[in-house]
C-alpha cells in the first residue's frame, strides 16, 4: 500500500472514531508499528492530528482540522454516495436548487447528472465541473473569490448573486452540525456566502455524513431552525438524530 493511500485510510479512521492507536492501525493496515508512528508524525506536522501516548486524536474540534477537497474525497465515500442518491430523490423536474461546496454536495451533483429540466446554482468549482455539459441541467455559477482549500467561490460577488435569486431547495454541506450550534464551517467568509444561499432557499437540506454531526467548526453558517431536513448515513449516533428530530427536523439516515 502506498504511503499516501495508507495515510488517507488512517485519517478516515481518525475522523470516524475521534482517536486511533498505533497497535490497531498496524494490525488493520498490515504494516509495522514503526511505519504507523512515522505516518502519525508526518500528519501531525501537517496539523491534521495530535499524537498521544500509543496513538493519536483529532485536533481541536472547534475548527483546527480542515482537510482539502482532495483529502476529503477519500473519506466515507460509500456513505456520501448514499447521501447523494437520497438527496437526488428529492429533486424533481422543474426544480431550481442550490449546492454549496464540499465532497458530499459533489455526490449530490453526481447523482443528478441525468436529471432533466433542473437548474443548479452553485458557488463550488467541483460542482461546476461535475455538471458541465449535462444537457438536462441549466448551470449557474455565482462568481466570487476562490477559496482554494474548499474550492468555493466566496465573498461579496457570490453573496450578491445569491441575494438576487430564489431556489426551491438548497443542499448545504457543513463541517459541523449540532442542535445547539447549528451549521458550522471553518472559514468565516465561506460561512457568510453559505448563509446567503440558505436565505435564497424555500427549503434547506443539510447533507452531512455521521462524522460531521455533534461537531462544531469555527464559524456559524446558520441555526438549526433554518434547516428543514438532514440527510446523513446510518452510522450516525441515534441519540444525536433523536435530538435533531425533537428540534423539528426531518431526518433521513441512509
Amino acid at each position: 500500500m502506498l504511503g499516501a493511500t495508507r495515510r488517507d485510510r488512517l485519517l478516515n479512521e481518525l475522523l470516524r472514531n475521534g482517536g486511533v492507536t498505533v497497535s490497531a492501525l498496524s494490525e488493520d493496515l498490515q504494516v509495522s508499528e514503526a511505519t504507523i508512528r512515522r505516518d502519525l508524525e508526518l500528519l501531525e506536522q501537517e496539523g491534521l492530528l495530535r499524537r498521544t501516548h500509543g496513538g493519536a486524536v483529532v485536533v481541536d474540534t472547534a475548527g483546527a482540522l480542515e482537510l482539502s477537497v482532495r483529502e476529503k474525497s477519500t473519506l466515507n465515500i460509500e456513505e456520501k454516495r448514499r447521501i447523494g442518491l437520497a438527496a437526488a430523490a428529492l429533486i424533481e423536474s422543474g426544480h431550481t436548487i442550490a449546492l454549496n461546496g464540499g465532497t458530499t454536495t459533489a455526490q449530490v451533483a453526481r447523482s443528478i447528472r441525468h436529471h432533466t429540466n433542473v437548474t443548479v446554482v452553485t458557488n463550488a468549482v467541483n460542482v461546476v465541473l461535475e455538471l458541465a455539459k449535462r444537457p438536462g441541467i441549466t448551470l449557474i455559477s455565482t462568481g466570487g473569490r476562490l477559496r482554494a482549500n474548499s474550492l468555493e467561490l466566496v465573498g461579496p460577488l457570490a453573496e450578491h448573486t445569491l441575494r438576487e435569486i430564489y431556489v426551491d431547495k438548497a443542499f448545504i454541506g457543513v463541517n459541523g452540525f449540532t442542535p445547539e450550534h447549528g451549521l458550522t464551517t471553518f472559514d468565516e467568509t465561506e460561512a457568510l456566502t453559505n448563509r446567503a444561499m440558505i436565505r435564497a432557499a424555500r427549503r434547506v437540506i443539510v447533507v452531512a455524513d455521521h462524522t460531521k454531526l455533534n461537531r462544531v467548526a469555527f464559524s456559524r453558517i446558520g441555526t438549526i431552525d433554518q434547516v428543514h431536513t438532514l440527510i446523513t448515513d446510518a452510522g450516525a449516533d441515534p441519540e444525536v438524530l433523536a435530538a435533531l428530530r425533537r428540534a423539528g427536523l426531518e431526518v433521513i439516515a441512509v
